[in-house]
C-alpha cells in the first residue's frame, strides 16, 4: 500500500513529464512501484488541479483518452493545453500515442 507521500511522489514525476509529451496513469504507478496503482494515481490527479506547478493534463488513460478532462476549467481545457504543446487530440483521445508516450521507466532509466 502507498505511504501518506504518495501523492507528492505521483506529482513529482508528472512534473519530469516534458512539454508535447504525455504519460499513462499505470507507467507512473509502474515507476513508482505499484504496477497495478494506477487508479490510486488518479485519484493522485483529481486532487491536484489547485496546483499549477503539475501538469495534469499530460496523463492520460493507458488508450490515451483524455479521462481527466472533467477536472479542468472547462470540457476542452486539457484538449487545448495537449494541442497548444503539439500533441493532436481527437474524439478526446492522444493521436500518435507510441509518439508522444513518455514512459518514466524508460525515461527515468530506471
Amino acid at each position: 500500500m502507498p505511504g501518506s507521500d504518495y501523492f507528492e511522489d505521483v506529482y513529482e514525476v508528472v512534473r519530469l513529464i516534458p512539454a508535447g509529451r504525455v504519460t499513462s496513469y499505470g507507467a507512473i504507478a509502474a515507476y513508482l512501484g505499484s504496477k497495478r496503482g494506477a487508479r490510486m494515481v488518479g485519484w493522485a490527479m483529481n486532487n491536484c488541479h489547485s496546483r499549477p506547478d503539475v501538469p495534469a493534463h499530460r496523463v492520460v488513460n493507458r488508450q490515451g483518452l483524455l479521462t481527466g478532462k472533467h477536472f479542468f476549467g472547462s470540457p476542452t481545457a486539457m484538449q487545448e493545453m495537449l494541442e497548444a504543446e503539439g500533441v493532436a487530440v481527437k474524439n478526446d483521445q492522444v493521436q500518435e500515442l507510441d509518439t508522444h508516450f513518455w514512459d518514466p521507466l524508460v525515461e527515468l532509466h530506471l
